[in-house]
């Protein structure tokens, strides 16, 4: 099970982390991904680690923005996002696959229950 929370209400130009958490032993098998959904768009890719850390991935649209890290210790994922822009806005979702390489959004298994951030401009 994964719960994604952080997300809020932040000027443009402003910092959120978003943080995902597992329960359950699986964690350190899954690659971990994240995906935002705007209103009426359809769910797209953020950002992806491998299961170790030490591979990542970003779509264009937030390369230098935003960082993805986790811990495995602590079964969590997190997405730091700075330089906040108001097409950032969507509901953001963290999820699992244990497909190597780049997965594709329907090889993500596991999917938390997302959580909303608004960027006002």
């Amino acid at each position: 099970q994964l719960q994604a929370f952080g997300g809020g209400l932040v000027q443009a130009g402003g910092s959120l982390r978003l943080s995902c958490a597992a329960s359950g032993r699986t964690f350190s098998s899954c690659h971990m991904g994240w995906f935002r959904q705007a209103p009426e768009k359809a769910r797209e890719f953020v950002a992806a680690i491998t299961r170790g850390g030490g591979l990542t991935n970003y779509a264009d649209s937030v390369k230098g923005r935003f960082t993805i890290s986790r811990d495995n210790a602590k079964n969590t994922v997190y997405l730091q996002m700075n330089s906040l822009k108001p097409e950032d806005t969507a509901v953001y979702y963290c999820a699992c696959t244990r497909v190597a390489g780049r997965p594709l959004i329907g090889d993500y298994e596991y999917w938390g229950q997302g959580t909303q951030v608004t960027v006002s401009s």
